[in-house]
């Protein structure tokens, strides 16, 4: 198949005007869609050297007659990954706004800063009140992805707006920001060494193979390394204070997904103990859909924790040494798997003709609580279906703390064997001889945990 021939091409470089039609046409058919003028309209920005693209960097070259241009091959390999990344539309993430949202800002050395970005612009005035202030040129796309498409905007009792993005797209955003993040590092520690160890007359430029002169650094530094349990045993309260401790959560890889890069510190509410550094996206999933203090929507999201990626959550979960000791989830945790799993059965269900089965669930499932885990003898579930279609289904079981925790030991054994067995006091070293209270979570609404 003969390849085609791309208007702009010189020497396997093209222009930003040729990289934006090859990028519109090569990512037509992603999961993910994609801007059509990502080289060229803001924030996108060819004079700083690079171009950001998903999670790649595609690197700018000042070709001559003062025209920027980039690789042909960089464009081409920023499409094929793109092009990989499935996206489920339904698998939501919640992304702002957020209080305390300056708090939320973890890579403070990239332009990217999609959150703020997404926030900034879906606060300003609509589009008519902006053209007749004569505003242009703002940010549209976010590393070459249309984010507007995909937003979901939700709206709780008519006043408080809330934005969403599916799953996929902010674990792709947040490896972009991290990218670019590595990128700017190793740019600035290349030109701190060029200007230590050449002479000022003499500064020698990277060039491309034609002799023309390229602003990027070679090549990324060294990739994210795997959590391998360095921080076992730490109470998050005293890491958490520690400088440099942000800094050093972003050199893992996500200890759950393993895909994306860490950027918070997840830690076990109930006993105070880090579990291990993860990503946005797996912290958001992992966080319990709380209505009230005591009260939480079973959500459609705790199907991959219960269910498709059971084990490496319960593997997560008891990382803390409290919750392995005693063989348990932390208390809204085990609320929800005791109204997802334990009452499944109870669950009524509804003829729809829209279904190929012919019955869906009942409702929305809740399940609320009285008392805590340090009274279990007083600590009640209860599990309740509420929005009934025909109004006949409230309370569906009232479950003892004690009698769940019992259930879930024997489920845990059953499904997830490996996990299981290194639980119970009699398989922990280092236990802690005295009770630790709860650990109160300070972040509010935020997802920032420093």
């Amino acid at each position: 198949m003969s390849e085609p021939v791309i208007p702009g091409r010189t020497g396997g470089l093209i222009t930003l005007g040729a990289a934006d039609a090859l990028w519109a046409d090569l990512t037509a058919g992603s999961a993910v869609p994609t801007a059509s003028a990502a080289f060229t309209r803001s924030p996108a920005r060819a004079q700083a050297g690079y171009v950001l693209l998903g999670g790649c960097v595609v690197a700018t070259v000042k070709a001559g007659g003062g025209r920027w241009s980039v690789p042909e091959t960089e464009v081409r390999r920023a499409a094929a990954e793109l092009n990989a990344v499935e996206m489920d539309p339904q698998d939501l993430v919640r992304i702002g706004p957020f209080r305390d949202g300056s708090k939320q800002e973890h890579s403070e050395g990239t332009p990217l800063r999609w959150r703020r970005r997404i926030a900034r612009e879906l606060q300003e005035p609509d589009e008519p009140e902006r053209a007749a202030r004569g505003e242009d040129g703002r940010p549209y796309h976010l590393a070459g992805i249309d984010w507007r498409r995909m937003l979901v905007e939700k709206t709780r009792d008519r006043t408080v707006r809330t934005w969403w993005l599916p799953r996929a797209v902010v674990r792709l955003l947040d490896v972009a920001e991290h990218t670019e993040t590595r990128w700017l590092r190793a740019a600035r520690t290349r030109q701190a060494s060029a200007t230590v160890t050449e002479p000022p007359t003499h500064h020698r430029q990277p060039r491309a193979a034609d002799g023309r002169q390229t602003t990027s650094p070679d090549c990324l530094t060294t990739p994210l390394r795997p959590y391998n349990g360095e921080l076992k045993g730490h109470l998050y309260s005293v890491l958490s204070r520690k400088p440099g401790t942000s800094r050093k959560v972003a050199g893992w890889i996500c200890a759950v997904c393993r895909t994306a890069p860490a950027t918070v510190l997840d830690h076990c509410h109930e006993h105070g103990y880090v579990r291990a550094p993860v990503c946005h996206s797996c912290n958001t999933q992992e966080r319990p859909d709380h209505l009230y203090s005591n009260d939480i929507r079973v959500a459609h999201h705790y199907t991959r924790l219960f269910h498709t990626h059971t084990a490496d959550w319960l593997r997560h979960w008891h990382r803390c040494p409290g919750c392995r000791a005693r063989t348990t989830l932390p208390l809204p945790h085990l609320a929800a798997w005791t109204a997802h799993i334990a009452c499944r059965s109870l669950r009524p269900t509804h003829r729809d003709p829209g279904s190929s089965r012919g019955r869906k669930p009942c409702g929305a499932l809740r399940v609320s609580w009285t008392g805590s885990h340090h009274a279990p003898g007083s600590c009640q579930f209860t599990v309740a279906v509420d929005l009934c279609p025909s109004g006949e289904h409230r309370v569906l079981a009232h479950v003892p703390y004690r009698e769940a925790a019992e259930r879930f030991r024997t489920w845990l054994a059953e499904t997830a064997p490996d996990v299981a067995a290194e639980a119970g006091p009699d398989r922990l070293d280092g236990l802690p001889t005295r009770f630790r209270p709860v650990i109160a979570d300070t972040s509010g609404e935020g997802l920032a945990l420093f």
